[in-house]
């Protein structure tokens, strides 16, 4: 026959405080599994737009049903030697892209001195360079994007001297940029502080060793 065995549950803050690492650390196994980083591949999708990076897209299915295109962003993180992020796309000149940037970032110096870097780089090749930025290899970082840059000059002008170094290495601090971003972003979800709120908002219950109940 069944039986009706009754227990008692706590609340987070009913807990012991080796309870609520516990309970903590659950959250940040299972709580952090979803999509945390959209927001930020959201604003460097911006950012991307800005600058003058056309990123790549895929067709994925929606969860709703039908299909919508996702960006060509990736990234690994945070532990280990080799982490980073990379993206796929073909960077061109924006007109305007270091005072967009301003108004978009303010107080972002890193960003702003991406744009003044490539705006100068332009000026000096005609506004006529372009990259095309695939990513190869298995690992995800700001090395793991093969970057191509031409210049498309009607005279057939070369590019000048270290051009093309210069124009890599602003892409690669672009992905560098991202990858401190998300890094930044996940590590607020998983302090303590966030962790608690989202514990206490979805009243989660907990036995009182800390161990998810229900």
């Amino acid at each position: 026959m069944p039986e009706i065995i009754e227990t008692t549950v706590y609340r987070l803050d009913e807990l012991s405080d080796e309870a609520k690492d516990k309970a903590r650390a659950w959250y940040r196994q299972v709580g952090l599994d979803h999509d945390w980083f959209e927001f930020v591949y959201d604003d460097f999708e911006r950012i991307c737009a800005i600058l003058g990076v056309d990123l790549k897209t895929v067709p994925v299915r929606l969860y709703g049903g039908g299909t919508g295109q996702k960006p060509c962003i990736w990234f690994s993180g945070f532990w280990s030697h080799g982490d980073g992020a990379c993206f796929e796309g073909r960077y061109s000149h924006a007109t305007g892209a270091p005072r967009a940037i301003r108004d978009h970032a303010p107080k972002d110096n890193e960003l702003h001195r991406i744009a003044d870097v490539l705006q100068a780089i332009q000026r000096r090749n005609f506004y006529q360079l372009h990259a095309t930025v695939t990513h190869r290899d298995r690992y995800y970082h700001e090395y793991s994007m093969a970057i191509s840059v031409e210049r498309d000059s009607p005279t057939r002008q070369d590019m000048t001297a270290d051009t093309e170094e210069i124009v890599i290495e602003a892409l690669r601090d672009l992905a560098r940029w991202l990858y401190r971003q998300l890094e930044r972003e996940y590590d607020y979800l998983a302090s303590d502080e966030s962790v608690d709120d989202a514990i206490t908002a979805n009243a989660y219950t907990f036995a009182a060793a800390g161990h998810r109940f229900g």
